[in-house]
């Protein structure tokens, strides 16, 4: 092995321990996927999705299939993956809750544009799909 393969070698393995430790799986690394709750589950998701280091993450209802408690754990650990590693992330969500955790949220109907909220509160978000149901 060369010398240069070393350096990539332990910058990945850094890399990876950052993630395991983003996602608050360390002790549960040894466990099957039916030792998991559905937040670990989850989280084990995101981890995978992550190791690769992408610019962008695409998280369709992140939140959607679980609990409230792992669910917010699911959310901050993708508002982590923009603060703390500098990544983008793109979510589809129905779910004003989840919404409330970006910077931006578009709203679209009919595959168009049709809004967007800076800063969005749950009830913000909400509020503006009163009014898009109302008018669709």
């Amino acid at each position: 092995m060369s010398s240069t393969s070393e350096p990539i070698t332990a910058l990945r393995a850094c890399w990876l321990a950052r993630v395991v430790d983003a996602v608050g799986l360390a002790d549960r690394l040894k466990h099957r996927p039916g030792q998991l709750s559905g937040g670990q589950q989850q989280r084990v998701a995101c981890a995978r999705a992550l190791a690769g280091k992408p610019e962008i993450i695409f998280a369709d209802e992140p939140s959607g299939n679980l609990d409230s408690h792992a669910g917010a754990e699911v959310l901050a650990l993708l508002g982590s993956c923009v603060r703390d590693f500098g990544q983008s992330v793109v979510m589809v969500t129905h779910d004003p809750v989840a919404a409330s955790h970006t910077d931006r949220v578009v709203f679209l109907a009919d595959g168009r544009i049709v809004g967007e909220l800076r800063s969005p509160t749950a009830d913000s978000v909400l509020d503006r799909m009163r009014r898009l149901d109302r008018v669709g």
